[in-house]
C-alpha cells in the first residue's frame, strides 16, 4: 500500500514539475525573441532626429487625425476620478476629434465629485460626458459596450480609474493604425531613444485592431508590496508582451491603457464586448486575432497608473484576472487550437490564456514535497529539467529591468526573492478562483480600490473603500505553516531539494 502511494505522489509531482517546467521554457523562450528583436532594431540603421523638434513632431502624422472617444469605466473612484479626468482633458489631441466619456456605475460620492469636474470642462469647450446606466449589467464590460452606443469616435481609448494619461498618449499611438502621406511601399518607422524601431507596412495597417501601451507606475516605490508588483508588472509587459509582438504571437489587451479601432470592435466576426468573463479585454482581443485583426503593442508608449498598496487588494485583482483568464481559456480554447494559426502560434497561445494553471500545480507541488520526504523519495533527473526551466522567470525579469533602467536593473530585480514568496503565498487563492474559472460563466467584478498615492507619505489606511482581511487568510496561513514544515523537513533528511 506505501509503495502505490508512494508512486501516485511521485506522479502528481512529476506532473506539477513538468507543467512548471513548460512556463519557464516559455519564459525563456520569450525572453529569446525579445532579446533577439532588440539586436536586429541595434543593427538596423535608424534616422537621426531632428534636435530644433520635439519627438511628437518627429512622428510621422496624419494628414487628418482620426476621431477618438476616450473611455473611461469607473466604479466608486472617488479618490482618482478627478485626477483621471484631468489627465484626458489634457490630452493633445485636436478637440473636434475629442469625446470623452466618464462611464460611471458608482453608487457613492463619485458621481457628485464627477459631475461637478465635467461640468466645469464643459463650460470651456471639452467634449466630455457622464454616461450613466440603470444597473451594473455586464459590469466593466457592459458600460463599455453601453458607452460604444454613445460614442462618436472611430477609435476608441480606454483607461481605468487609476491611469493618468500622458499629454502626448493619443498622438503617438494614433500613427500606429494610420497611413500617411508617402509612397505605399515604404514601411513606417518610428524611432525611440532606445534605438528601437517599429515598422510598420502601410498595406497592413488598417488590419490593426488595438494598441497596447506598456504601463508605467505612479508608486512603484511606495512599497516593498508595491515594487514586487512593477518588478512582475515590467517583465509582463516588457518581455512577455515584447517577446509575443517579436515573435508574432498572439497577445492580449490589458483592459486599461491603450487604443481600439471600432470597427474592430462592432465587427460581426469579432462580437463586440461580452461578460461572460471576467477578463473581458483578454476575450475580445483574442476573438479579434481569432477574427484576422492584428495587435500591436509598444514598449516605448506608457500609459503610468497606481498598483495596489494592499495586500487584499492585489490578491483580488490576481483572482479576477485569474478566473478571467481561465474562463476565456474554456470559450475560446477549441477555436484556437481549430485556428489556422502555425502551431507554434496555437500553443503559445493556450499557454498564454492557461497561464494561471501554474498556481494549482505550484500547490501541488507543495502540498506533495512533505509526504514524498517523509516516504523516502529522492530526486530524479526530472530535476535537472526544471532547474533549466527555472532560469526563465530570473532572466525575464533581469532583462526586462535592464531594457527599462540599464545598469540600475539589480536595485529593482533585487525583490525577485521576495516577488517569489508572493507568487507562491497567493497560489492557495488563485487556484480557487482557477477553480472557479473552470466551473463557472461570467461572476461578480469585484474592483480593486484605489487611493491616488503620488508620494510615500501618502497613506490608505483611513480609507472607506480599504478592504477587510479575506476568507483565505486561514487558509494561507495554514500552508505557510505546512512549508515551514515541509523546509524543516528537508534539511533534516538531508533532501533540500524538496525544501526549495
Amino acid at each position: 500500500m506505501q509503495t502505490l502511494v508512494l508512486i501516485f505522489l511521485q506522479i502528481l509531482y512529476t506532473v506539477s514539475l513538468i507543467v512548471l517546467a513548460l512556463y519557464g521554457i516559455q519564459a525563456l523562450w520569450l525572453t529569446v525573441h525579445f532579446l533577439r528583436h532588440q539586436l536586429v532594431n541595434r543593427l538596423r540603421p535608424t534616422p537621426q532626429p531632428q534636435e530644433d523638434i520635439s519627438p511628437i513632431q518627429q512622428s510621422p502624422a496624419p494628414v487628418v487625425w482620426p476621431s477618438v472617444t476616450v473611455q473611461l469605466p469607473i466604479y466608486n473612484e472617488r479618490h482618482v476620478v478627478e485626477r483621471l479626468i484631468h489627465a484626458c482633458v489634457n490630452l493633445d489631441y485636436p478637440r473636434d476629434k475629442l469625446q470623452i466619456q466618464v462611464l460611471d456605475d458608482s453608487d457613492d460620492q463619485t458621481t457628485a465629485i464627477a459631475a461637478r469636474t465635467i461640468d466645469s470642462w464643459q463650460q470651456r469647450g471639452v467634449q466630455i460626458e457622464l454616461v450613466r446606466r440603470a444597473g451594473r449589467e455586464g459590469f466593466k464590460a457592459g458600460a463599455l459596450a453601453h458607452g460604444l452606443g454613445l460614442a462618436k469616435g472611430e477609435f476608441i481609448a480606454i483607461f481605468d480609474a487609476d491611469f493618468v494619461p500622458t499629454a502626448d498618449f493619443l498622438r503617438r499611438v494614433m500613427p500606429i493604425f494610420l497611413p500617411f502621406s508617402h509612397p505605399a511601399s515604404s514601411p513606417v518607422c518610428r524611432s525611440s531613444g532606445d534605438a528601437q524601431t517599429a515598422c510598420i507596412e502601410d498595406s497592413g495597417a488598417n488590419q490593426i485592431g488595438f494598441v497596447q501601451a506598456r504601463w508605467d507606475h505612479l508608486n512603484a516605490a511606495y512599497s516593498p508590496l508595491t515594487r514586487c508588483q512593477t518588478l512582475a508588472l515590467d517583465g509582463h509587459f516588457v518581455v512577455e508582451q515584447g517577446g509575443r509582438q517579436a515573435a508574432g504571437f498572439a497577445f492580449g489587451f490589458n483592459g486599461s491603457g491603450g487604443v481600439w479601432r471600432r470597427a474592430c470592435i462592432e465587427a460581426a466576426a469579432v462580437g463586440g464586448w461580452q461578460a461572460d468573463t471576467l477578463c473581458e479585454d483578454l476575450d475580445l482581443s483574442y476573438r479579434a486575432q481569432l477574427a484576422g485583426w492584428r495587435p500591436y503593442y509598444d514598449n516605448d508608449i506608457v500609459a503610468p497608473a497606481e498598483v495596489p498598496p494592499q495586500l487584499v487588494a492585489f490578491k483580488r485583482q490576481q483572482s479576477r484576472w485569474a478566473k478571467g483568464s481561465i474562463q476565456t481559456l474554456c470559450k475560446l480554447g477549441g477555436r484556437v487550437w481549430r485556428s489556422e494559426w502555425p502551431l507554434d502560434k496555437r500553443l503559445s497561445a493556450l499557454i498564454h490564456l492557461g497561464s494561471y494553471l501554474l498556481h494549482p500545480f505550484l500547490l501541488l507541488l507543495l502540498l506533495t514535497s512533505l509526504p514524498l520526504l517523509w516516504l523516502g523519495a529522492r530526486p530524479g533527473a526530472h530535476i535537472a529539467v526544471l532547474s533549466f526551466a527555472s532560469l526563465g522567470p530570473p532572466l525575464l525579469y533581469a532583462v526586462a529591468q535592464g531594457n527599462l533602467h540599464g545598469r540600475r536593473w539589480w536595485q529593482r530585480w533585487f525583490y525577485l526573492p521576495l516577488l517569489t514568496l508572493l507568487g507562491t503565498g497567493i497560489c492557495f487563492s488563485n487556484t480557487i478562483a482557477v477553480i472557479q474559472g473552470l466551473t463557472n460563466r461570467g461572476g461578480a467584478f469585484l474592483r480593486t480600490p484605489k487611493f491616488r498615492l503620488e508620494t510615500n507619505h501618502d497613506g490608505w489606511r483611513g480609507s472607506i473603500y480599504r478592504l477587510p482581511i479575506d476568507r483565505t487568510f486561514v487558509g494561507e496561513s495554514l500552508l505557510l505553516l505546512y512549508a515551514l514544515l515541509t523546509v524543516v523537513v528537508a534539511w533534516q533528511t538531508g533532501n533540500q531539494i524538496f525544501g526549495l
